[in-house]
């Protein structure tokens, strides 16, 4: 899977990619492309994501006055659906939406910029959110970005996360590979 940050420069103080690269990505790979949209009102282009190549499209449920709106229209685009809530966001927010997701994105570090440590509290909501998907018979995947090393990783896993994504990390290791392969198995570098 490959994790996609789209940042509009509203919604967090930094600008990245957007429609023509993931268009250019998606022609390149058949990987899962993991769009995470961190922008305002994302409704207005969930679509547009989707059509480019998107497979799931997660928005920031602090972003938008409609959430199921947002929801609904990347199901009904063709994706899966996930919110993402920022590291202030308490895990109780997106208890009504759960039984409509695919997944939740738990921030554990401020969205926006990369090389960040871990916000070791976030964590909790991991656990939180596990429990009440598993409280209501829920098979939720629960990703978790930011901060996420060979250290970190294992931690979120404890916690309930099953998506890992890991940027900077990766990005300076010398070899990517070994580093992915050693996030999954949980060992250090």
């Amino acid at each position: 899977m490959l994790h996609f940050d789209v940042m509009d420069g509203i919604f967090v103080n930094n600008i990245s990619y957007g429609l023509p690269l993931l268009e250019q990505v998606r022609g390149a790979t058949e990987m899962i492309l993991d769009v995470h949209l961190m922008i305002t009102k994302p409704e207005r282009y969930v679509e547009r994501f989707v059509k480019k190549g998107a497979d799931i499209v997660s928005f920031h449920i602090e972003a938008t006055d409609d959430v199921i709106g947002t929801i609904s229209a990347i199901k009904n685009a063709g994706a899966k659906a996930a919110v993402a809530i920022k590291p202030n966001t308490p895990a109780e927010a997106v208890f009504e939406f759960l039984p409509l997701l695919d997944m939740v994105l738990v921030m554990t570090v401020e969205p926006g910029f990369g090389g960040q440590s871990l916000i070791p509290e976030t964590l909790r909501k991991v656990e939180i959110i596990r429990q009440k998907a598993q409280d209501i018979g829920l098979d939720l995947d629960i990703e978790v970005d930011g901060g996420i090393n060979a250290d970190t990783a294992p931690e979120a896993k404890k916690a309930g996360a099953n998506v890992i994504v890991s940027g900077s990390f990766l990005f300076h290791a010398d070899d990517m590979k070994k580093t992915v392969e050693l996030i999954k198995k949980g060992n250090k570098c």
